[in-house]
């Protein structure tokens, strides 16, 4: 190294260590959730048909995996990506009650959308995805379905409920931590169409997403929670392979057994929800 780099890198490093602790976690958890969740994913879809793109994301995820979970190159490192990636050894009753909770907050999100659009009027042509999918066979748009929803999985929760939410945890405490990392996953989505008229629920599900790996610490339930609520949205609320949903508000209709039933059963999942997380987090700490 020349003696005119290593006073620049000496700059930057202070500069870095300098930055509130708040900027750095937004940063490198952006950072490292856009690596694979926005550039690997667009570039793979862009030049590699279906169904080889499904292959080639599946191998850009096994690679994002091991080096985001502490693996290889640099050794300086791998602490700190361990530390981020929530690597975790849960107890067989902890993984139980985690996966719980986490198939639980991926119902009481689909409840939470039902119960919204039947106070207000799903706006279905603002929600449907632009895509084409006439041109490709059903099987292969379930595989591009599911692998989007697990590219999201993995790379949001660890990016944002790890490389960010990890440090601010530590610095400011699991609220606060959890707080911005929500307020910044709900910014991260306005650019959606969709996200207008419910920013309320994507911040509370990344607040649910947050509690999750707080009380698991792993990442694992939340991908799982994730993933499986994507595929959902992914194939019913975002377009109409899966079916969809053509209820009108209670405005129109009066309070019906169909919204009765759904305002039950949001209730029913949000205390579940509650207790399988209690349980996670007194479990694992046996």
């Amino acid at each position: 190294m020349s003696k005119q780099t290593a006073p620049t890198h000496s700059r930057i490093a202070a500069f870095w260590s300098r930055t509130p602790v708040v900027v750095r976690a937004v940063v490198v958890g952006f950072m490292v959730f856009a690596i694979a969740g926005s550039i690997a994913w667009t570039l793979v879809l862009t030049f590699i048909p279906a169904p080889w793109s499904v292959f080639v994301m599946i191998g850009v995820l096994w690679v994002y995996w091991r080096y985001f979970s502490g693996d290889w190159w640099p050794a300086s490192t791998a602490e700190f990506r361990k530390q981020c990636f929530r690597s975790t050894a849960l107890p067989a009753k902890a993984w139980t009650w985690s996966l719980i909770a986490a198939l639980t907050a991926a119902i009481l999100l689909q409840a939470i959308l039902v119960v919204t659009f039947r106070i207000v009027e799903f706006p279905a042509d603002a929600w449907k995805l632009p895509y084409d999918f006439s041109a490709i066979p059903l099987w292969q748009v379930w595989l591009l379905l599911v692998l989007a929803a697990l590219v999201a999985g993995v790379t949001e929760e660890v990016g944002f409920r790890g490389y960010m939410q990890v440090p601010l945890e530590k610095r400011y405490g699991p609220a606060t931590g959890i707080a911005i990392v929500s307020i910044i996953f709900t910014v991260a989505h306005l650019n959606q169409a969709w996200a207008g008229g419910v920013v309320i629920i994507l911040f509370v599900i990344s607040v649910i997403w947050g509690v999750l790996a707080r009380v698991s610490g792993s990442l694992i339930p939340g991908i799982i929670s994730h993933t499986a609520t994507d595929v959902v949205n992914f194939s019913y609320w975002w377009t109409d392979i899966a079916g969809a949903f053509d209820k009108r508000p209670i405005s129109e209709t009066g309070l019906d057994k169909h919204f009765g039933v759904s305002v039950t059963i949001l209730l029913f999942l949000t205390a579940l929800f509650v207790f399988a997380a209690r349980k996670t987090l007194a479990t694992r700490s046996l």
